[in-house]
């Protein structure tokens, strides 16, 4: 491929092909991503929809975002890009295996923002507008392109969702799993050195908590060590009347403002926005009442977020292997980790226990959606609400914690009512006066909320003939006459689960 070089006024080495405006590619140049391109004016927006036969609702980018000016996009035109040099080298360029440029494109974009710590963006008038037929990919390519990225299950499910009787379909499979192998583990882009903190960011941390009041000291302590203190810690605490200790909160000076607000509602998602409403910083982080963090953890956020010059990020999450372990055993995890934990890139998801976020975003989103308050999702629809309003939520790999997951206490105790059937079943937000009877919702009404609320009805119809084809043919083999035979009550749990996610859906977005 014939790119030319751009030097940036820092010294970078930007190439390109095609026509950019090299003014915006200056700047661009400064901010978080690594790959630019303007394809979705170039017939390659949603280009290669047979994604989602691998991914369907479980990856935030299966589709492109609509009405922005700057997002995640890994569906880049081969003929008008731009990339970091530095970049293109590490990832060593296009797969030249493929003998179609758009396939190379795409399988570019997609490992790079999947595996490799690359942030490939789409900017609205980068390059001048490029008309083009819509870009041809073969039933061959297709199958080459699942062949290389994906497990054989994939190619399987994608011949069973476009027909099994077609020839044309086993042909290309065949022919792909011939002539090509699965690529092996690939390069990943180094992280930026984090810059010392410019100017005097405040920073909120929110902790809302639930009948954990010794876990909850145990952070406030490590927040009064921290060397770049937060402002203030607002504590939301729903512990019972009968189960708390007022004084706890009282009997210690921290270097903080603390706010303890007793939460009479109910809910996880409730209480971070009470707590949002009492927060003034420019940065809030969330976290959970069951972590333990490093003295640099917050500084390590804020450095992160003015090195790569993002809005959001998503911390190091470690999972304790018991609840008496500490910040030794934090370090130990890490050592054994090594290098392998220091990859960014654009996030995957969204973790509550462990999030920094700019509260102008924070307030933009008027917080999290109380319609998975008693369910799972939260984190993710709020993870995915910030990036389609084209806010880049970065892995950050410097700011750790130790999650220790104690069995007892937490908002996840309203939760788990959900699984008990009966009179003994106390009623879940998401039932809205429809109690569940003989039959549990299966998967959780609010993750079904979740994608039905962000990909639609089309990609939660695919889900389904995923959630199926997975839960029949998946495990042992002398156990299918058995899935067999469960499969019409799992079809009614399924129902029951989308029948609540509509209503939810009807409901609309909720943050009071």
């Amino acid at each position: 491929m014939n790119l030319k070089e751009f030097k940036t006024q820092r010294g970078e080495v930007i190439l390109y092909t095609g026509n950019p405006c090299l003014e915006k590619l200056e700047l661009l140049s400064n901010g978080v991503g690594d790959i630019w391109h303007s394809s979705f004016e170039q017939g390659y927006k949603n280009i290669f929809p047979e994604i989602v036969y691998q991914t369907a609702t479980f990856f935030w980018f299966v589709k492109d975002f609509d009405g922005l000016d700057q997002c995640i996009s890994w569906r880049l035109n081969p003929n008008q890009f731009a990339v970091r040099k530095s970049v293109w080298e590490t990832l060593n360029g296009f797969d030249k295996e493929y003998f179609n440029p758009v396939m190379q494109a795409l399988d570019f974009g997609l490992n790079a923002v999947r595996g490799q710590g690359a942030i490939p963006l789409y900017i609205k008038g980068l390059f001048q507008d490029y008309k083009d037929d819509k870009p041809k990919i073969s039933v061959n390519d297709r199958y080459v392109f699942f062949r290389k990225n994906f497990k054989q299950e994939h190619s399987i499910f994608m011949i069973y969702r476009k027909g099994f009787w077609k020839i044309s379909e086993w042909k290309a499979f065949f022919y792909a799993k011939k002539n090509f192998k699965k690529a092996t583990k690939k390069n990943i882009v180094n992280h930026r050195e984090l810059i010392e903190i410019q100017g005097q960011p405040e920073v909120s941390y929110i902790i809302p908590t639930m009948m954990r009041q010794s876990f909850t000291l145990n952070l406030l302590d490590d927040l009064s060590n921290q060397t770049f203190p937060p402002k203030q810690v607002v504590v939301v605490d729903a512990t019972p009347v009968d189960q708390r200790d007022e004084s706890l909160y009282i009997n210690k000076v921290y270097p903080f403002e603390l706010i303890i607000k007793w939460q009479e509602t109910k809910g996880s998602c409730r209480a971070r926005n009470e707590a949002i409403e009492l927060c003034s910083g420019d940065y809030i982080v969330f976290g959970d009442d069951d972590i333990r963090v490093p003295e640099n953890y917050i500084e390590n956020h804020i450095r992160f977020l003015q090195t790569y010059n993002a809005d959001a990020c998503n911390g190091l999450d470690i999972r304790a292997d018991n609840q008496s372990q500490d910040l030794n055993d934090l370090k130990q995890k890490l050592q054994k980790l090594g290098d392998n934990r220091y990859m960014v890139g654009a996030a995957q998801f969204l973790n509550n226990a462990n999030n920094c976020v700019k509260k102008e975003f924070v307030d933009k989103l008027v917080g999290n959606d109380i319609n998975f308050d008693g369910g799972y999702g939260e984190d993710k629809d709020f993870g995915l609400s910030l990036t389609k309003i084209g806010v880049v939520v970065l892995q950050n790999p410097f700011s750790t914690n130790l999650h220790l997951k104690p069995p007892v206490g937490g908002y996840r105790f309203w939760g788990s009512q959900a699984k008990i059937v009966g009179k003994k079943r106390k009623t879940q937000p998401w039932e809205m006066g429809v109690p569940v009877k003989r039959i549990t919702p299966r998967p959780s009404p609010t993750a079904m909320y979740y994608f039905y609320k962000h990909f639609g009805l089309d990609l939660v119809k695919e889900f389904k003939h995923k959630y199926f084809f997975l839960f029949l043919f998946k495990g042992s083999k002398l156990k299918l006459p058995i899935r067999f035979l469960q499969l019409p009550y799992r079809l009614m749990q399924f129902e029951k689960s989308l029948f609540y996610a509509k209503r939810l859906v009807e409901l609309g977005k909720r943050t009071k």
